[in-house]
């Protein structure tokens, strides 16, 4: 299994449009984040797990020629945004795009592309077909647990992949969530800021969780540029966790 991060980054990214800050300014790759997402490719398929406003951008960065579904963890409009522009793979692999989400996020995908829906199509419109993440989830022979965790009070989906795990957009994990991460080699958790915040992980609360879990190696993702310049945060870790960054690719056996 190869996993690219596709993007690293908040709501907004990194850097944040006008702001003035010293990360926002800095001239590293590394600090530059688009919207969270991550590319997965095993046994001739692909997946997306979220597809934010930086979808068509990151796909082109990557190269991207076939995708066989996006798993969506949640319908904010950072992780769902860029849903139209599987219109290019419509036309490329002649079939619809299978998503992945909860009946909840189904909801908002249907209310925010709702040209996508109608009766009568216009031509050129996306084509979607929705599948219910509760109703187990297997492409092209891959099988995809589903990890539900809290943003606040929100109930988001991570999702595990053999020994590959990613979690974003929480600050609780559930206790039959973190059983099911127990044995998991390879996890990917969010971590906004050094300060607290009401419904995400900081840096301290996401490394106390992993290190409780202890995976072989772990990943933080969905940083904002309050975290700091990421080769000083990285200095600040244990050596089985590392800030992702984009464009970073790890191999998981």
């Amino acid at each position: 299994m190869k996993v690219t991060f596709l993007g690293t980054g908040t709501s907004q990214g990194v850097p944040v449009i006008a702001c003035p800050c010293k990360v926002c300014k800095s001239t590293s790759v590394k600090d530059k984040r688009l919207r969270s997402a991550v590319l997965v490719e095993l046994d001739n398929t692909t997946l997306v797990i979220d597809a934010g406003p930086d979808f068509r951008y990151q796909m082109l960065r990557q190269d991207v020629n076939k995708l066989d579904a996006i798993l969506i963890t949640h319908s904010h409009k950072d992780h769902i945004a860029g849903l139209d522009d599987v219109r290019s793979y419509n036309y490329l692999q002649k079939k619809p795009m299978d998503i992945y989400a909860s009946s909840r996020d189904q909801e908002t995908i249907k209310q925010e592309f709702s040209y996508a829906f109608r009766e009568q199509l216009y031509p050129g419109v996306p084509v979607i077909n929705l599948h219910d993440i509760m109703h187990g989830i297997e492409i092209g022979g891959v099988k995809v647990g589903v990890l539900p965790v809290l943003h606040m009070k929100m109930e988001v989906y991570g999702y595990r992949i053999g020994d590959f795990a990613y979690i974003t957009d929480t600050n609780y994990i559930p206790e039959d969530t973190m059983a099911k991460l127990l044995d998991c080699k390879v996890i990917v958790l969010n971590a906004l800021r050094k300060e607290p915040h009401i419904s995400h992980y900081n840096l301290e609360e996401a490394v106390k969780v992993l290190e409780f879990l202890r995976p072989e190696r772990a990943y933080l993702t969905h940083i904002s540029h309050l975290m700091g310049f990421h080769k000083e945060v990285e200095k600040e870790l244990p050596g089985f966790i590392s800030l992702a960054y984009d464009g970073l690719a790890i191999d998981i056996d």
